[in-house]
């Protein structure tokens, strides 16, 4: 029952963000946490502050308006006390230049006690440099800006 109530937790946590409630997940990190995204682009790089983490979504928001997240799979193991999550997510949006994203995603998560302590975030880097090449070409200078750091 408690994996069931996790998995249903990330699902409508995604549903909110993609309808532009990035407090959602903001809300639920730990004191103490670690976010990761993983490459080399104006969305890589790993925060340990809701500050750094509320500009990080503002930017992905920038860079990728609107996003549809479809939750393929989420894979809850462990107790309350130290669970693990894993996730598959499709992503799409219109880009800013009016031009479609589709990319996947994995999320490896660690929750301790209803609270996120750790989110390593694995896109298809290569995809998502194409559409911020675009993006950059169309003069919006967040598409290859310094990944936000803390």
């Amino acid at each position: 029952m408690y994996h069931r109530i996790v998995a249903n937790k990330v699902r409508a946590t995604f549903a909110q963000i993609g309808a532009g409630n990035s407090d959602a997940m903001l809300s639920g990190m730990a004191p103490r946490f670690s976010y990761r995204f993983y490459g080399e682009s104006a969305l890589s790089g790993e925060r340990h502050t809701l500050d750094g983490l509320r500009r990080w979504w503002e930017r992905s928001s920038k860079l990728l308006p609107t996003p549809d997240f479809i939750v393929e799979e989420v894979i809850v193991a462990g107790g309350p006390w130290k669970t693990r999550i894993a996730t598959r997510v499709r992503i799409h949006a219109v880009l800013a230049d009016g031009s479609p994203y589709d990319n996947i995603f994995m999320q490896n998560m660690s929750m301790r006690w209803a609270r996120i302590t750790e989110i390593h975030t694995l896109e298809d880097t290569a995809t998502l440099q194409i559409a911020l090449d675009q993006l950059a070409a169309a003069g919006i200078a967040d598409a290859h800006a310094e990944p936000i750091t803390d």
